[in-house]
């Protein structure tokens, strides 16, 4: 299982530019399309089970992720266009079966979100990460909101080191903790909370 663990932060442009200059390299630019799925009942999200499909440049992406230890989550992600048919190969990558048993009910389309993100490797103190600057929408419910933060995801090292550097990090550019997950601010934006 790959496990995820990230550090998400509400951003302005000036902020996000900031960032960008304090920490040089090369960048890739990533254009982003996600459609979350759930199932008529809402049992994945009720779950905090996220499943996606993502075009990352015009390549699809199937994702599924689930709660784990410590702020982390277990993901697991096949390039497929069809959320449907990726759940056999991502099980047999060691995604949970409860997730395809609970996703026989029906998927469908819940919320997504269009964003551009560009990204870099960073070196912190212990660790690399990769920066996130992430522009675009939220969309649910026929509505749409801005969507602008930084994310900060741990490619190597302890989660411990990422969290000490992400406090500095935070710190020194001003920024506030952003403690909700895209789905779960478009799932709201979709279910009007």
């Amino acid at each position: 299982m790959a496990m995820e663990f990230e550090l998400k932060f509400q951003a302005t442009q000036d902020q996000m530019e900031a960032v960008a200059a304090a920490f040089p390299g090369t960048e890739q630019v990533i254009r982003m399309q996600t459609t979350y799925f759930d199932t008529p009942s809402r049992s994945l999200s009720r779950r905090h089970i996220t499943c996606r499909t993502r075009l990352e440049n015009d390549v699809a992406v199937c994702t599924v992720k689930t709660p784990a230890q410590n702020g982390a989550r277990g993901e697991w992600e096949t390039e497929e266009a069809d959320i449907g048919q990726a759940l056999e190969t991502l099980c047999r990558m060691g995604c949970p079966r409860q997730v395809q048993e609970l996703a026989a009910e029906g998927l469908e389309p819940i919320c997504g979100a269009r964003f551009t993100r560009r990204a870099r490797i960073i070196e912190f103190p212990g660790g690399t990460a990769e920066l996130a600057l992430d522009r675009g929408i939220l969309l649910g419910g026929g509505k749409q909101a801005p969507l602008a933060e930084i994310e900060l995801e741990l490619k190597s090292g302890q989660i411990g080191d990422l969290v000490v550097f992400g406090s500095w990090f935070a710190s020194k550019f001003g920024l506030i903790p952003q403690k909700k997950s895209k789905f779960r601010r478009a799932l709201d934006l979709a279910t009007g909370v």
